[in-house]
């Protein structure tokens, strides 16, 4: 496994708000035996998540998701014959409307911090079939600690802080959907759709997040927790400083035959199936044309909950991070990714090349086709110039 293959799911046509184009997933059938659901955390802001002895997971965290696997039967309109699996909604702040800006608002943006830790603390099993895991922070914790290590050897390049620490702590920022300009607008007023889900989320048609669930229920009650989930500054730019975008039109061409409803719902029918090519062609197309490095974090039954991360290339296109859930076949039963900006990227790419050199410096500046001087320059400009000894930081000879 190393694509996102989207079988199972189509894709409407789309709906615009101004810069925000929100494309709805629908699938025929529900993923049988499997269900999410938020897990409620009071108050917003800086949370912190224990992991061990004198470690912890800092950052914004609205809700967690838990995934039930029990296989528990439901009746017809979702009630549960037991327990219950079924998805329910939930709100930042005391506000007991069901409106979402009722309660107080979360700050604008939240930094990730991230301490050495192991990546299974964000996934969390809990009694029964059931597994609770973080949100997206699942997948930014696999970006964070990218070589988190640092040099293994004691090249005398790097500092005691380098061999000592790592890269410790790594820190990155991010922006809350509520300030994606046009987002909760989008969010609220659009339509969902009977088998919706899930829904992939544009800003100036770039693409910033896909969110895939198992079943319709599950979807329709956490369709409003995207603009509680975390989003890379490019979008927010993309979505402040961008135009609107064109609404999808279905439009008959001219000299067609129609004669009939049936003759013009096959029209419109055809309509939505080049709506569909050109998406899969062109917008979708960088997250499902690209190979990723899947890391499996926990077996639940015959699902498999996974994060995964791109190939750090200088290439142009999105690059998008993200964790998912596959059943045995490999299908995507849910997903939820994060678009990385152009310097997280280039941050990826320099921590593999050194890794890739053995974190001798004169060696990935030949596989990077720089100098030592231009190498070093790099390091600093990525904001990793603390783990080089002063004298390499001043280019002075060793």
């Amino acid at each position: 496994m190393n694509r996102l293959e989207l079988t199972g799911l189509t894709v409407r046509p789309a709906q615009v708000w101004g810069g925000i184009r929100l494309v709805p997933l629908v699938r025929e059938e529900p993923v049988a035996g499997l269900r999410l659901h938020q897990e409620i955390y009071r108050g917003f802001g800086s949370s912190v998540v224990d992991t061990g002895p004198r470690t912890h997971y800092t950052s914004y965290i609205p809700h967690g998701l838990v995934a039930d696997w029990s296989g528990l039967r439901t009746e017809p309109d979702g009630a549960g014959t037991g327990r219950q699996s079924a998805a329910y909604g939930t709100q930042l702040g005391t506000g007991g409307s069901g409106d979402p800006g009722a309660g107080a608002r979360p700050p604008v943006t939240a930094p990730l911090l991230r301490h050495r830790h192991r990546h299974h603390r964000m996934a969390k099993r809990q009694p029964g079939d059931r597994l609770r895991f973080l949100p997206l922070h699942l997948a930014l914790e696999g970006y964070l600690s990218l070589h988190f290590g640092g040099p293994a050897i004691a090249w005398e390049e790097w500092s005691r802080q380098a061999l000592r620490d790592g890269l410790s702590p790594r820190a990155e920022d991010a922006y809350m959907g509520w300030s994606v300009r046009g987002l909760g607008d989008a969010l609220r007023v659009f339509e969902i759709h009977p088998d919706q889900c899930g829904v992939m989320v544009y800003a100036a048609d770039a693409l910033a997040a896909a969110f895939v669930l198992p079943h319709p229920d599950d979807y329709r009650l956490l369709h409003a927790s995207l603009v509680e989930d975390l989003y890379g500054e490019l979008i927010h730019q993309y979505a402040l400083y961008g135009g609107p975008v064109p609404e999808f039109g279905a439009r008959i061409p001219d000299g067609a035959r129609v004669r009939t409803l049936a003759d013009l719902r096959a029209a419109a029918r055809a309509q939505e199936r080049e709506w569909r090519e050109a998406h899969d062609a062109l917008f979708a197309r960088e997250l499902l044309d690209t190979s990723y490095a899947f890391d499996r974090v926990h077996r639940m039954g015959p699902f498999t909950l996974w994060r995964f991360l791109p190939p750090f290339t200088r290439n142009r296109g999105g690059r998008h991070i993200g964790e998912t859930i596959t059943d045995h076949k490999g299908q995507v039963t849910y997903l939820k990714t994060f678009r990385l900006s152009d310097a997280q990227v280039r941050r990826g790419h320099l921590l593999h090349t050194l890794s890739d050199a053995d974190w001798r410096l004169a060696r990935a500046a030949t596989a990077l086709g720089s100098t030592e001087e231009e190498l070093v320059r790099r390091i600093r400009a990525a904001g990793f110039d603390g783990l080089l000894k002063a004298h390499v930081q001043r280019g002075k000879p060793r």
